[in-house]
């Protein structure tokens, strides 16, 4: 890319907005040119705005510690300043499907993190390595907001990178009934340890909305385009459980599955290993080399020694067994502020980019 496109960050005070201008840093396609937040932090620079609320390990990059943050709900200033943005504001539901079409209206495209539109049937829910086809909806999206380059589109939850990207590696054997329990990081709260001390030894069975998206997101990750909507699709049958766990970063997944036909635990390995999809072919810059990567340990994967598999960018599997309710079980790991968030809607964009929908103004 000759010239790199103006990025704006949409909430960019909070954990995953600050997870993806670490992850932006040093990107050969982007640059973070702007940064907006609420009105309490908006006159502010960006150091200022953050204070002692800085939440990655890695430092604060130079080059943002010096932006003024802009009002996020100032939509036409900020959107004069950027060829797209990046959305993880922190509002309600309603609130933010509002502003993410407010900015497609700009004929700004957004790549959001949130969930709010991830059942609007126009916009897109990609995991690029899956369901990258799914962005053709853009074009039935931008004619129902009158736009000509404007639009939206999501990233799924975190919580189901860990185990979805194994079953789509196995549709050949036609997985029709997953039982999976997430054991889920407390960044995916937005949280740290200091933060949230009572998660020191400590899990809580219960995470608002969570089982529901893990149940049924997939399914529209699955589904196909009908008449300028997605519809999702029927199968795998999925039923959930979320757990929260005093683990910082990284989501780990126990699933059992039944498969129509049959497979051999060697061809699901085979299968895992070998796995490609577009983003691989492209060779996009966050893309991971080996999307899914099948450890033979008992004891793998784990989060201490594998959640930075690939940048955090690839999914570990791991413990692939027959069982003897369902045909097979497995554990699955996935970094869920990587991979799962800001990670995922990096290389949304940049598969967009490289599709030719997201462009210089």
């Amino acid at each position: 890319m000759e010239k790199k496109l103006k990025v704006g960050i949409l909430g960019g005070t909070g954990m995953v907005g600050q997870r993806f201008i670490s992850l932006l840093e040093h990107h050969p396609w982007y640059d973070v040119v702007t940064i907006a937040a609420s009105e309490r932090s908006a006159g502010k620079t960006y150091e200022e705005a953050v204070g002692n609320r800085w939440k990655m390990t890695t430092p604060m990059p130079d080059a943002v510690k010096n932006i003024v943050v802009m009002n996020v709900n100032e939509v036409e200033k900020v959107a004069a300043t950027v060829d797209f943005v990046f959305s993880a504001v922190d509002m309600t539901k309603e609130e933010i499907k509002a502003i993410e079409e407010a900015y497609a209206q700009t004929e700004t495209p957004v790549v959001s993190n949130n969930s709010a539109h991830r059942w609007t049937p126009d916009v897109p829910m990609v995991i690029p390595e899956i369901n990258p086809e799914h962005f053709e909806v853009i074009e039935h999206q931008k004619k129902r907001l009158g736009t000509t380059r404007g639009f939206i589109a999501v990233k799924p939850n975190c919580s189901i990178q860990s185990y979805v990207p194994a079953l789509n590696a196995w549709k050949e054997f036609e997985p029709y009934e997953v039982v999976a329990t997430t054991y889920q990081a407390i960044s995916g709260a937005g949280k740290t340890f200091t933060e949230w001390p009572e998660m020191i030894e400590n899990i809580i069975p219960y995470i608002g909305g969570e089982e529901e998206k893990s149940e049924q997101e997939p399914l529209r990750v699955w589904g196909k385009i009908v008449d300028g909507v997605i519809e999702k699709a029927a199968e795998p049958v999925i039923t959930c459980q979320c757990v929260r766990v005093p683990v910082l970063n990284g989501h780990t997944a126990a699933a059992f599955v039944k498969f129509r036909k049959k497979p051999t635990k060697e061809q699901l390995i085979e299968k895992l290993n070998n796995y490609k999809g577009l983003p691989q072919e492209l060779t996009l810059p966050s893309a991971p080399r080996q999307f899914i990567k099948y450890m033979e340990e008992d004891n793998r994967p784990q989060v201490k020694a594998d959640v930075d598999y690939e940048n955090g960018m690839g999914v570990t599997i791991g413990r692939i067994r027959e069982d003897n309710v369902y045909d097979f079980k497995f554990i699955g790991l996935s970094h869920n502020t990587v991979r799962g968030a800001a990670g995922g809607a990096v290389l949304c964009a940049e598969t967009l980019t490289a599709q030719g929908y997201i462009k210089a103004k």
